[in-house]
C-alpha cells in the first residue's frame, strides 16, 4: 500500500470515527430516511478530507523543515498554532460553501447565523487528532534519531577500525622500513628524519583512534609529516603543494582522511622521475580537495577497499554533505566536506553480554507496548464517556474531567518512556553501576 492510499484509508476512518461521535453528541442517530443518513456520512467525511488533507500538507512542510533537536516546543507549538488556524479557515470556507451552494443562503445570511459555538466540534476532533499526530511523529522521530546514534556508534568504531588496519598495513611498513634501511647506509641523517616522520605517523594514527573529527590544521599538519616520508621515499617523483593552514580555524574533518586519499593517490598512480606524481590540496567553497594529476598504473594491486569507501561511509553517519570524487582524462580530485557546524554524537559503552541486551531490549519493547496500549485505551474508552455522558446529564459535561486527567498522563507518559524522564533513568543508572565498580575495585 503506497503512502497516498494509505492516507486515504487513514482519513476515511478518522472520518467514520467522527461521524459516530459527532452523532452520539448530537442527535443520537435519528435520520429520517436512509438517505438523510448517507449526505450526513459524505459531509462528514468531506469535512475530514478537507480538514485533514489540509493539516496533512502543513505537518509535511514543518516537517521538511531542518529542526535543531532544542526546537521541540517550537515545533510543537507552531504545528498546533498552525493547525487551529488551519482548521477555522477550512471550517469556514467548507460552512460558507455549504450555505450558499447547498442550503442556497446568501452570503449575508451566512455570516448572520455564524457562532463560534458551530466551529467547537470541528476544531475539537482536529487538535485531537493533530495531538495525536505529534505524539507519534515525535516518537518517529526519536527512533530515527536512535538509530541514526547507535549507526554512528557502529559505523564510526567499524571506520576506526579499518583506519587503523589500513595504516598498520603490512605493505606500508615493509615499504617504511625498506626505505629505512636504505638511508641508514646512504644517508643517516636522512634516516634519523624519517624515523622521526615515522614514529610521528604512528603517534598521531594512535591518538586519533578515538575521535570522530578533528581540526582542518591538525590533519594539515599530519599530511606534511606523512608526505614527507613520501618526499623521502620517491623524491624529485613526486610534489606536493598544501596549506599552512585552513580560511577557518574551526572547521572539521575526519581523521586520517588525508592520509588515506594520499595514499591511494600514490597507490593507483605512476611515480617516477619521468613521470612525477603532483599532488595538491586546497580549498574551495568549503571543501577540502586532495587534486593529482592522473596517471594510473598498468598493473595495480588489488585494491582493499577501505580508501574512499571509509571515507564516505563515516561521511555519510555525520553529515548530510557528500563526498565528491571528479575523474578527468588528465586529473583526479576528492572533495571532502569541512563541517563547521558542531555533530553530537552519543558515546556508549558497548556490553559484551547477549543476554543484557537482549534484556534491555525487551523491556525497552515493553515500555513503548504500555504507552501505546494506554493510548488506545484513552481513544477506545474516551467517546464511550461521552456518550454515557450524554445518554444521562448532558447538562453537566463531566468527561471533559477524564480527558484532560488521562491526557496529562499520556503526556507524562510520553515523557517518560521517548523524553527527557528517560534519559535522566539512563543517566542515574549509569552513575550508579559507575560507583557499584569502583567501589568493588577498592575491595
Amino acid at each position: 500500500m503506497n503512502k497516498h492510499v494509505k492516507n486515504i484509508v487513514i482519513t476515511f476512518c478518522i472520518g467514520v470515527g467522527v461521524f459516530i461521535i459527532g452523532n452520539f453528541i448530537s442527535d443520537g442517530f435519528e435520520f429520517e430516511s436512509t438517505t438523510d443518513f448517507f449526505i450526513e456520512f459524505l459531509f462528514y467525511q468531506l469535512y475530514t478530507f478537507v480538514l485533514g488533507y489540509s493539516n496533512m500538507y502543513f505537518f509535511g512542510y514543518l516537517e521538511s523543515i531542518n529542526w535543531k533537536k532544542t526546537d521541540r516546543i517550537k515545533r510543537l507549538t507552531i504545528g498546533i498554532v498552525g493547525s487551529v488556524g488551519i482548521t477555522l479557515m477550512g471550517l469556514f470556507l467548507l460552512r460558507m460553501g455549504t450555505s450558499l451552494y447547498y442550503f442556497g443562503n446568501t452570503f449575508q445570511q451566512f455570516l448572520e447565523h455564524e457562532t463560534f459555538r458551530a466551529y467547537q466540534f470541528g476544531l475539537w476532533i482536529t487538535l485531537s487528532i493533530v495531538i495525536v499526530f505529534h505524539i507519534i511523529y515525535f516518537y518517529n522521530k526519536y527512533q530515527q534519531n536512535k538509530i541514526k546514534e547507535q549507526k554512528v556508534i557502529a559505523g564510526t568504531a567499524s571506520a576506526k577500525f579499518d583506519a587503523l588496519k589500513n595504516q598498520l598495513d603490512p605493505h606500508f611498513l615493509f615499504n617504511s622500513l625498506n626505505v629505512l634501511t636504505s638511508l641508514i647506509d646512504e644517508n643517516p641523517d636522512n634516516a634519523q628524519r624519517f624515523t622521526t616522520a615515522l614514529s610521528k605517523v604512528y603517534r598521531y594514527v594512535l591518538e586519533q583512534k578515538n575521535k570522530d573529527l578533528v581540526s582542518v590544521d591538525e590533519e594539515l599538519d599530519f599530511a606534511r609529516t606523512y608526505m614527507m616520508l613520501l618526499k623521502m621515499r620517491f623524491e624529485d617523483s613526486i610534489v606536493f603543494e598544501i596549506p599552512k593552514k585552513a580560511s577557518n580555524p574551526e572547521s572539521k574533518v575526519v581523521p586520517l582522511s588525508l592520509q588515506l586519499l594520499l595514499e591511494n593517490a600514490v597507490k593507483h598512480n605512476t611515480v617516477t622521475s619521468s613521470k612525477p606524481l603532483h599532488i595538491k590540496i586546497y580549498e574551495d567553497h568549503g571543501d577540502l580537495i586532495v587534486e593529482n594529476n592522473f596517471q594510473p598504473k598498468q598493473i595495480v594491486k588489488k585494491s582493499s577497499g577501505v580508501g574512499l569507501s571509509n571515507i564516505m561511509q563515516r561521511y555519510q553517519l555525520l553529515t548530510n554533505r557528500k563526498v565528491n570524487i571528479n575523474q578527468q582524462a588528465n586529473r583526479f580530485a576528492v572533495a571532502i566536506p569541512m563541517l563547521t557546524k558542531q555533530i553530537s554524537i552519543m558515546e556508549s559503552n558497548y556490553s559484551n553480554s547477549k543476554e543484557e541486551a537482549y534484556y534491555k531490549a525487551k523491556k525497552r519493547v515493553e515500555e513503548i507496548k504500555g504507552f501505546y496500549g494506554n493510548v488506545i485505551s484513552f481513544m477506545v474508552v474516551i467517546p464511550f464517556l461521552i456518550f454515557i455522558n450524554y445518554r444521562t446529564s448532558w447538562d453537566f459535561q463531566w468527561f471533559w474531567f477524564p480527558i484532560l486527567g488521562w491526557g496529562m498522563g499520556i503526556v507524562f507518559h510520553a515523557f517518560g518512556v521517548f523524553g527527557y524522564g528517560r534519559n535522566w533513568e539512563e543517566r542515574k543508572i549509569q552513575e550508579i553501576l559507575e560507583k557499584e565498580n569502583q567501589r568493588k575495585n577498592w575491595n
